[in-house]
């Protein structure tokens, strides 16, 4: 009987809910994925529901809503901070999604994250929809709009493309996915810094709609509670404002106590001159050496604390800052990314690096070989860092200790061979991918460089252009003639090869008094200590060293 009377008890509270939300105003919420949007008749069923609270009419909306597959009361789950405000209008019947922060207590559907939002705005608009920026790399944070493909008023169908989206990684083709007009452009050609998730579009069903969202703006309800937010710590914000207040006072206090001294200053020669050097007044210094004299450390102390600024004059600045002429260039997305990623690598991997000369006559040999019948048969010629990236592929092959990564728990060794090749464009640092490189030719290995250089300097590589690499090879031999250097590795992998010039040597000949002239190549190997050993690496190298100097192994 105790549980029959609390369920009654209950049920007679819910079925006044409807009384109590219109007088607080309480918003109650849901979030649905694209293949639970409901339809208008079932939003009809909520609506009749709603007018009746959650007594008999509202069981059975809510219940024939969860049959027929739009919500199912399993995957509803409460949570008192994140809620998404339901628009409805009786005329259309449209679902939008706005995260914002509230004490109140809503019915959630966890979902993926979306990049548009469909709704219907109080400000008496048409329904509509919000398209957001996508994010259309893993690292992706923002970005830029290349060129819009549509118009304002144009119409526009699933599989059409819109704009041309620049990622951190290439320019990107962004497809509509629904079909309607084109109502509003938020970010025009070549806006920059776009949030991921950041509205970018409107699209209306009905054509006649779009000239309505001619001076729409993107709603700001969403920031409106972070900006209230900050503003109720204003009285931490007082404290910190009278810190500047108190901070001169030691100023002050520190002249006074030298002073029963007499007008006579005591300190060091050395402090002396270190002083007038740096334009700093003794009478502001406390000594601390014998008898209070001031010695250097003090005025050093003192220059430490910050009062430097104050005392040195601005003449400095002034002179320095017209002696220098220069010119600001604007930070690409590409160089953003890999500035992050190379610092995020040379702070979190322990690098060492392995050194050895190749000997490359042989090599060169076939190269000439192959490319005089490539010539007869109309191919395209060999380079050498084809021939460097197959060998290194089938090292990885037979030590595939080194195509590996690590990770929290695991080393991940990886089945496929895929080497990035870093190629430098005018927009920064490309690294596209060749893929199965181990079980490839090396007419294909150069067609397919060659291919995705072209598409890097276009700045129209695609993410599976540079996705999915296990191993980099960077050559500045070839093109730039540097002798040797140390590359930093492209996280995840553990590996990169830096590849030098190819430099001709005297070496000892077959007799004790004879010499021979023979080619070099110097190639360094970057590795992650945390996966490859130094002994592992030593022997990626001499394997490496082996296809090189014996180049008709790796046509076995």
């Amino acid at each position: 009987m105790t549980y029959a009377a609390r369920i009654f008890h209950h049920s007679k509270k819910l079925r006044h809910t409807h009384y109590v939300t219109q007088k607080d105003h309480a918003i109650f919420v849901r979030w649905f994925t694209n293949y639970a949007r409901p339809s208008a008749d079932k939003l009809d069923d909520i609506s009749r529901s709603s007018q009746h609270g959650f007594g008999p009419g509202g069981k059975h909306g809510i219940s024939k809503l969860s049959s027929e597959g739009c919500v199912s009361p399993s995957h509803l789950s409460v949570n008192p901070r994140m809620m998404s405000t339901l628009r409805m209008d009786k005329r259309n019947a449209f679902w939008t999604a706005r995260g914002v922060h509230s004490p109140a207590i809503g019915m959630v559907y966890k979902s993926q994250q979306q990049t548009s939002s469909r709704g219907f705005s109080t400000s008496g608009l048409p329904p509509h929809q919000e398209i957001g920026m996508p994010s259309l790399s893993p690292t992706m944070t923002e970005g830029n709009i290349a060129r819009w493909l549509k118009k304002e008023g144009d119409k526009v169908a699933p599989g059409e493309v819109l704009c041309e989206v620049e990622t951190d990684k290439a320019t990107v083709e962004m497809e509509c996915m629904e079909e309607g007009y084109l109502a509003k452009i938020v970010c025009g050609d070549g806006a920059s810094g776009i949030k991921v998730g950041e509205v970018i579009a409107i699209t209306v069903e009905e054509e006649e709609d779009a000239v309505k969202f001619k001076d729409y703006s993107p709603s700001t309800s969403d920031a409106a509670p972070s900006t209230e937010a900050p503003s109720a710590p204003t009285p931490p914000k007082k404290e910190v404002s009278e810190l500047p207040a108190s901070s001169p006072e030691p100023k002050v206090s520190k002249p006074s106590q030298p002073s029963p001294a007499g007008d006579r200053i005591f300190a060091s020669p050395l402090a002396r001159k270190f002083a007038e050097d740096h334009n700093v007044s003794l009478s502001n210094i406390k000594g601390t050496g014998p008898d209070g004299r001031i010695v250097k450390a003090d005025i050093e102390d003192y220059l430490a604390s910050g009062v430097k600024e104050v005392s040195r004059p601005v003449k400095v600045d002034t002179t320095t800052s017209s002696a220098i002429d220069y010119t600001d260039i604007p930070h690409t997305q590409i160089r953003k990314v890999t500035a992050s990623r190379l610092l995020q690598s040379k702070q979190t991997i322990p690098h060492y690096y392995l050194t050895v000369d190749t000997r490359v006559d042989k090599l060169m040999e076939l190269r000439g070989k192959l490319n005089s019948l490539q010539e007869a048969s109309g191919g395209k010629r060999i380079s050498v860092n084809d021939l460097v990236i197959k060998a290194a592929a089938l090292a990885l092959k037979k030590v595939p200790q080194c195509n590996s990564s690590w990770t929290n728990d695991s080393i991940r060794q990886y089945h496929n061979v895929n080497i990035n090749v870093a190629v430098q464009t005018e927009n920064g640092l490309y690294v596209p991918v060749i893929k199965d490189a181990d079980k490839k030719g090396l007419s294909k290995i150069g067609d397919e460089v060659k291919h995705l250089a072209q598409k890097a300097k276009e700045n129209s590589l695609k993410p599976e252009d540079y996705e999915g690499g296990t191993f980099t090879v960077s050559n500045l031999g070839g093109p730039f003639g540097i002798k040797q250097f140390c590359a930093i590795i492209n996280p995840p992998q553990s590996g990169i090869l830096a590849v030098g010039s190819a430099e001709r040597r005297v070496i000892p000949g077959a007799g004790p008094e004879l010499y021979d002239f023979a080619s070099f190549m110097t190639v360094t190997l970057s590795c992650d200590h945390r996966v490859i050993d130094g002994a592992i690496g030593a022997e990626w190298l001499k394997a490496f060293k082996g296809y090189i100097e014996n180049p008709e192994s790796m046509l076995l």
